[in-house]
């Protein structure tokens, strides 16, 4: 049997899937088909390991971690099934970059709710760049996949082989067709802006790691807020400058803040989009850290 791709796909599609195609049979692959058709058995992740938590014992452990991209947070599950990835956890301490490769896992509370994670198969270091280079290859899996829904789109009532005649893969093409019987999607623009989001994550106003190299700058047909980059690059030096080796006190940041010219409401919001974006995070409550 061929070992499924790891797909490419943000925090925030992966999140927003819900339907599972179960394998028939013991070892039948199952899929997640994302809302941008994504057949997925297996993801590749890079981000930010923000937080991990041992919710079992010292003789069993189980990990539950949460790694952030630039548009959400990832949620995985690492137990005695996964005993590389458990281990590997185990040794890590947030925050830093870590690459992931592993399998959809779901879970159902109830009738109508379908809850997403990866159950890791590997889990390891990495260093900024590679985190700065998934995000551009994710915007251009991304920008595949609405291409090719905009496509189906057209069609009207679009088949496998139609969109294979256009120049779509296979597994694009069933995950595309799927998605639309599933999703009922015709407005793409959320799923445009959220490229548009990681995108702008690139720019040199945010870069922590090494350079960027050129090819990774924000395309001429995608429009940047600047006013946006600004305030976010604001606040970010601003929690780093307040910061005295165990967080900035979030009341002194409000203060700085309004000094600036950023009232409470706007800087709740900025705050909320570095912690999505793995920018920040919080060591303690009522004190924020940059990554």
């Amino acid at each position: 049997m061929a070992r499924e791709v790891a797909w490419r796909v943000f925090a925030a599609e992966f999140n927003s899937s819900s339907y599972e195609i179960k394998g028939e049979g013991e070892k039948a692959p199952s899929y997640l088909i994302s809302p941008l058709g994504a057949k997925i058995n297996r993801v590749f992740v890079v981000g930010v390991l923000t937080d991990k938590e041992n919710v079992g014992n010292g003789n069993e452990p189980v990990w539950r971690a949460r790694i952030t991209d630039p548009t959400g947070t990832f949620y995985l599950t690492a137990g005695q099934y996964q005993p590389e990835a458990a281990m590997a956890l185990a040794k890590m301490e947030p925050p830093c970059f870590v690459a992931v490769v592993g399998k959809f896992r779901t879970y159902s509370p109830e009738e109508g709710k379908l809850y997403v994670s990866i159950r890791p198969e590997r889990i390891g270091r990495v260093e900024a760049g590679a985190r700065d280079g998934w995000v551009l290859e994710t915007c251009k899996a991304t920008l595949d996949r609405i291409s090719a829904m905009e496509e189906a789109l057209k069609l009207g009532e679009p088949t496998v082989e139609k969109l294979m005649q256009i120049g779509f893969s296979q597994p694009l093409a069933e995950g595309t067709v799927l998605s639309m019987q599933h999703y009922h999607i015709d407005d793409l623009s959320r799923y445009k802006g959220m490229v548009t989001d990681a995108l702008k994550f690139l720019l040199p106003e945010y870069q922590t790691g090494p350079e960027m190299p050129v090819e990774a700058s924000v395309p001429e047909e995608v429009e940047v807020e600047e006013e946006d980059v600004d305030k976010e690059a604001l606040v970010l030096s601003l929690i780093e400058s307040l910061d005295s080796g165990k967080g900035a006190a979030w009341d002194e940041v409000v203060q700085r803040a309004k000094a600036q010219g950023i009232e409470r409401e706007e800087l709740d919001s900025i705050a909320n989009s570095l912690l999505d974006k793995g920018f920040v995070y919080e060591p303690v409550l009522g004190r924020m850290r940059k990554i």
